[in-house]
């Protein structure tokens, strides 16, 4: 699509959800060798959210998607798109997106997930704008949303202190003046490097038995050191291609909202994009790292304080497990 002339999408409206049971780092010092003080100085995390057993990704989504449509005007009847990025949907079949377009009652829409861990969100979106361009759909709705303390191995010290529960989502629909809406998206992946962050069994491979059970593989594993410098790197390419590819500097963008990793990944790709950590969006001390879900949280959370209004220039940027990593820039 880099040959169209842009803007031709714009995301309009917003919504999240996020479970109301908090589990601190003071909790999780009863549970495994750690200290609040440990979590802090290396991850900027100070408390995630758990969802319940009630709170289905199917459930939480149709709370923050029903935000979107409020703040849009958009009825769910006018919904015929939906694209839903998550790596712990509630089952495997049918798709997230289809259990939430039933949920939702969105009976018009072409539902489908995608999958590319913490970067889902930039890729639904990149998803969205084509349909949006190509003629398929006039409202999408591109949702992130995780229930990852299911698969999270709450014996695993190094992955039990990041993850967090949470729900985020957006309206992709055409650019109402040909000036407000996605400037520019950037997507990258490297398979090579896949198994630094992954999920061992529960798929066709290795399908779910007794042994998965006892040797725990369902679980997510991550090779913390690798993951952290790949990171990096990826969030810095990402963010550099996206203000290339929309012909923008730094100076021009109002606020990066980067995907709630590591608070010292943040940092590091604030340097490298030359922006000021005041312009840099951070809720990872609430939150921790919600993977698809993180970056529409915060975005949410961005337009409903004010912190994101309109004309605003907005780079958004996400790493995840794949590895996949993406970005784009967007004029509010």
């Amino acid at each position: 699509m880099t040959g169209l002339k842009r803007p031709f999408a714009e995301m309009a409206g917003t919504g999240r959800y996020i479970p109301a049971k908090v589990l601190s780092n003071a909790d999780l010092e009863k549970i495994v060798d750690t200290t609040d003080q440990w979590i802090m100085e290396r991850t900027g995390i100070r408390e995630r959210h758990i969802a319940s057993e009630g709170e289905t990704i199917a459930c939480m989504g149709e709370i923050a998607c029903r935000q979107v449509l409020e703040a849009t005007g958009v009825s769910v009847e006018e919904v015929d798109g939906l694209v839903v990025g998550t790596a712990s949907p509630d089952r495997l079949l049918p798709s997230q997106a289809c259990d939430l377009q039933k949920t939702l009652g969105a009976v018009n829409a072409a539902a489908f997930d995608v999958s590319a861990a913490c970067t889902s969100f930039v890729y639904g979106v990149s998803v969205a704008e084509g349909m949006i361009a190509g003629g398929t759909a006039k409202n999408v709705l591109v949702v992130g949303a995780e229930r990852l303390s299911t698969i999270t191995d709450y014996n695993d010290r190094g992955t039990c202190i990041l993850f967090g529960d949470g729900v985020g989502a957006t309206l992709v629909r055409a650019s109402s003046d040909g000036k407000r809406g996605i400037l520019s998206t950037y997507l990258k992946s490297d398979g090579r490097l896949g198994d630094l962050l992954y999920r061992q069994s529960g798929g066709a491979n290795e399908p779910p038995s007794e042994k998965m059970a006892k040797e725990r593989s369902y679980f997510l594993r991550m090779a913390g050191r690798e993951v952290f410098k790949h990171a990096v790197r990826s969030m810095a390419d990402a963010c550099d291609q996206a203000l290339t590819r929309a012909g923008l500097t730094s100076d021009q963008v109002d606020l990066l909202i980067p995907h709630q990793a590591n608070i010292r990944i943040i940092e590091a790709t604030a340097k490298h994009a030359g922006m000021p950590m005041d312009r840099v969006y951070v809720n990872i001390e609430k939150y921790g790292n919600t993977s698809s879900a993180s970056i529409p949280i915060a975005l949410d959370e961005c337009v409903r304080s004010g912190r994101v209004g309109p004309g605003a220039v907005v780079l958004m940027v996400g790493f995840g497990g794949g590895f996949t990593w993406g970005s784009t820039v967007v004029r509010w």
